[in-house]
């Protein structure tokens, strides 16, 4: 058995009452899950860029443009 059965299995024999209150609760868990994930993408990329804004410029916007004949 899945463990979404086992949790399935277990939410069923609960009163709706506590149902309810897991059901909030599940949900501030999703929230958390998902600033965590924001956080984390965002410190990622703090840290990937730190000290670049003390780097020289190498190339320039005209670097990036192609040409086509």
């Amino acid at each position: 058995m899945v463990l979404s059965e086992k949790i399935q299995e277990y939410i069923q024999k609960l009163p709706p009452s506590f149902q309810e209150e897991l059901f909030d609760y599940l949900e501030f868990l999703l929230a958390k899950a998902e600033r965590e994930d924001k956080e984390w993408s965002r410190l990622s990329l703090a840290s990937a860029m730190r000290g670049m804004e003390d780097e020289p410029e190498i190339y320039t916007v005209a670097d990036l443009k192609v040409k086509y004949s």
